[in-house]
């Protein structure tokens, strides 16, 4: 068995990283930061170029026709630069969800217009109950006519501003169902939301009264959730694998940084009160990229244990990034805590990611409720 990366993997992997180094330095991570649109077409217009919108969707619909592990690869450098722009909620959350449920007609609408770039997505899920759960979709779908009328709010959809069309989830007669409503509709009303992560777009989404006709379900009505239970697991791989990217770039940072940091008359990295800090950062990165590979594996894989893979990672990746970004502000000193230094970017998407999809302790929850699933307790194991 191999554990490693194929060569074309470890290909795509330098490709990637070199045009990221080019095209997404800090400079343009901040330009984005104030820009309410939060990317540039130009380099949308490269991306798209360069496949990466079509890696994981198959050759008919003009992809790639790749998997998850090696979507990972290019994610990990993208988290690496704290990437920012819609390809996490076009790719990953809108363009999932149409692939996974959509009919003939509907991912040929709209699925080559996503690989080509021309086309951004995104998934309107959470609310305000912040559940990430069936039980957290209460926005309630009419029966009207032949179609459905939505009516409430949906919070913190990422790029909702600038996406095309919007995957929103309601609840009909007997379940979740799946609305594919275009941002330009009568009744569509987006407001950009202030975060502390202004390199991820978060929109509060208000529908009033909106008429989606039936050719607009996605997927089979009611059963919409099984649809969003794979998309919620693969996007946590990919938040992983993003998560692992940016824990990684923290900790060279850190230990460059300890390297040529002079303090009483020989480098920080000397001593052994840093020396442990960054040997503690190691473990949590390593581990987090162990469990975010397998989790890529099994998901790509579509094996049983695929939804506790990716909730394992989520927990792990969750804690690890958030803790390797505070030690590496520590490590910085007083410059990690300023502005002007890239440490805090880093610390802000972390605390973003581990949120999304769950926390930690979300996640392990659902760790729990996976493995009495699998192999209920007995008399000789219950604690």
């Amino acid at each position: 068995m191999d554990f490693g990366f194929s060569e074309e993997q470890e290909l795509l992997r330098k490709s990637a990283a070199d045009f990221l180094s080019k095209e997404c330095p800090m400079t343009y991570v901040r330009q984005m930061m104030e820009d309410e649109r939060g990317y540039s077409e130009e380099m949308w217009t490269k991306m798209a170029a360069l496949g990466w919108m079509g890696l994981i969707y198959p050759e008919e619909v003009g992809g790639a026709g790749l998997n998850m592990v090696d979507l990972v690869v290019v994610l990990e450098e993208m988290g690496k630069v704290v990437m920012p722009g819609p390809f996490f909620s076009t790719v990953i959350l809108g363009g999932l969800a149409i692939l996974e449920a959509g009919n003939p007609e509907q991912r040929q609408r709209w699925l080559p217009g996503i690989v080509s770039g021309k086309v951004k997505a995104t998934l309107a899920l959470l609310e305000e109950n912040a559940r990430w759960d069936e039980a957290g979709i209460t926005m309630e779908a009419e029966k009207s006519g032949s179609g459905y009328r939505l009516s409430g709010v949906k919070l913190f959809v990422p790029d909702a501003h600038v996406a095309d069309v919007i995957i929103c989830a309601a609840r009909t007669s007997a379940g979740i169902s799946l609305f594919l409503v275009e941002r330009q509709q009568a009744g569509v009303k987006i407001r950009l939301l202030k975060t502390m992560d202004q390199t991820r777009k978060l929109c509060e989404v208000t529908l009033e009264q909106v008429q989606v006709d039936a050719e607009a379900v996605l997927g089979t009505p009611d059963k919409g959730w099984r649809t969003l239970s794979r998309v919620i697991d693969r996007g946590k791989v990919a938040l992983c694998a993003e998560m692992c990217g940016g824990a990684q770039r923290v900790l060279d940072m850190s230990v460059e940084y300890a390297k040529v940091r002079e303090q009483f008359g020989r480098p920080i990295g000397s001593f052994q009160a840093i020396q442990h800090k960054c040997a503690n950062m190691l473990v949590q990165v390593e581990s987090a990229k162990s469990a975010t590979y397998y989790a890529a594996w099994a998901v790509a894989n579509d094996t049983p244990d695929a939804p506790l893979a990716a909730a394992m990672a989520k927990a792990y990746c969750s804690d690890a990034y958030r803790q390797v970004s505070a030690e590496g502000i520590q490590v910085h000193g007083g410059i990690g805590f300023t502005w002007e230094h890239d440490m805090h970017l880093y610390f802000k998407r972390a605390k973003g990611s581990e949120v999304t999809f769950g926390d930690a302790t979300w996640n392990r929850e659902l760790v729990a409720r996976y493995t009495l699933d699998v192999t209920p307790p007995t008399a000789t194991t219950a604690p």
